[in-house]
């Protein structure tokens, strides 16, 4: 059977419905699925074309899907084992309290950045921000700023599942991408830091509720800080294996080709061995799956409006309308990033959606591979943290913020990731 040709009305129509389901609060996958099919009956297609549309839009993502599956084992033994609260513990004390909050900031974008998910972070560092907010007089404004903008740089390079859909949706390794994102996850960090001082002493200060007793935090569970870095370390090494080989054309190591499928379990199995863990893997790795489950569902759901986007003229009528209004290609990718990172209110699912549905469009405008992934990603995280996701809502609460308070804050995370975006335009587009 012939694949079906669905309008590109059709498959807007479908898309458009699928991002209000979604703004209604019907679950996620669901919403892409009664999108899909929608779309597509109304676009033109039979019942049996649509079928076939759906399920080759899921076969589609399944690389991807492996991939999340795999980063779940690394993600659990970073995060159950106490290891990103240690790296966390480390930066802060380190680094003291003349530079808190560059110290706040660093510590959530690393410990994002080992392959911790980025409101997990948040809510590892936030008691520790609270405490060095207590005692030093820093807005909970600024501290928030801080650990958003924090964490936004550490996504920007870390191996979840956001950056793995970026790489994947433009054939690309993810190590490449990593390393493309990390001086505009630098500018991130000091552009975070910067704003998040300058608020220091706007908003509502750390009240006494706000924070624990000292008393009650036991750390004596928490492994060392050696045995922590084991698993990142590993994981970061043979990852740039390959990279490091083209780069310095050195052919023993350019030949050596592991995938993030081998890496990030292989590095999380070794980390939880040295960290004395060994036995509770299996722990770790429930932990770990129980995480991606919801991730890997959206990557079906995306999947069905890809196949919807694909199988329409869609990208081809996109790709005209930009010719003929005379504007870059290369906005393209910013803006469907921008634009599905808003609509779903996440960083995941706004760079699946933005790469299953446009990734066509905006490589045939002759965007680099490279270029397409680094702008839809940053794209994704500009305006992801709104008030109708989970983002929102968990970072309030480990903040101890009002709706109102927590408000405050949106328009300054906005500007850090503008700061990265335009960096990262400049790198990849202007020179």
């Amino acid at each position: 059977m012939a694949t079906a040709i669905v309008t590109w009305w059709g498959a807007l129509l479908g898309l458009a419905l699928a991002i209000i389901l979604i703004l209604k609060k019907l679950n996620p996958v669901y919403a892409l699925f009664i999108g899909a099919v929608v779309g597509a009956l109304i676009g033109g297609a039979n019942f049996v074309q649509t079928t076939s549309l759906v399920i080759t839009g899921t076969q589609s993502v399944m690389g991807t899907v492996v991939r999340v599956i795999a980063a779940g084992l690394l993600a659990g033994v970073m995060m159950e084992s106490g290891a990103a609260e240690t790296l966390a513990r480390t930066v802060v004390n380190k680094l003291g309290e003349h530079l808190a909050i560059f110290a706040i900031t660093l510590a959530v974008m690393i410990i994002t950045a080992v392959g911790v998910f980025i409101p997990v972070a948040i809510l590892i560092v936030a008691p520790i921000a609270l405490e060095i907010g207590h005692r030093m007089g820093i807005s909970k404004l600024a501290l928030l700023v801080a650990l958003s903008g924090g964490g936004k740089a550490g996504n920007l390079i870390s191996p979840n599942p956001n950056t793995i859909a970026a790489a994947k949706g433009f054939g690309l390794d993810m190590s490449h991408l990593m390393i493309a994102d990390f001086i505009p996850a630098l500018f991130g960090l000091f552009a975070a830091t910067l704003i998040a001082m300058m608020l220091k002493n706007k908003g509502d200060k750390v009240l006494d509720a706000d924070i624990i007793d000292d008393s009650e935090t036991d750390t004596s569970h928490l492994p060392s800080l050696k045995s922590s870095l084991v698993t990142p370390i590993l994981a970061v090494v043979l990852l740039l294996i390959n990279p490091i080989g083209q780069i310095l054309h050195i052919k023993l190591l350019a030949n050596i080709q592991l995938d993030a499928m081998f890496v990030l379990p292989i590095a999380a199995a070794v980390g939880a061995t040295a960290m004395g863990k060994g036995k509770e893997l299996k722990h770790f790795a429930q932990a770990g799956m129980s995480r991606m489950t919801d991730v890997v569902l959206i990557l079906i759901g995306a999947g069905f409006i890809s196949g919807l986007i694909t199988a329409s003229n869609f990208p081809a009528v996109m790709v005209d309308l930009i010719k003929t209004s005379g504007v870059s290609g290369t906005f393209l990718a910013p803006i469907a990033g921008i634009a599905m990172g808003a609509a779903s209110a996440s960083t995941s699912t706004g760079v699946i959606l933005a790469t299953g549905s446009f990734s066509k469009a905006i490589l045939s405008m002759g965007v680099n591979p490279l270029t397409a992934a680094v702008l839809v990603h940053i794209g994704a995280m500009l305006i992801d943290h709104l008030p109708h996701g989970n983002y929102f809502h968990v970072t309030a609460n480990a903040m101890h913020m009002t709706i109102g308070q927590r408000m405050k804050s949106v328009g300054y995370e906005t500007l850090v990731v503008t700061v990265m975006m335009v960096v990262a335009y400049v790198m990849y587009v202007v020179f």
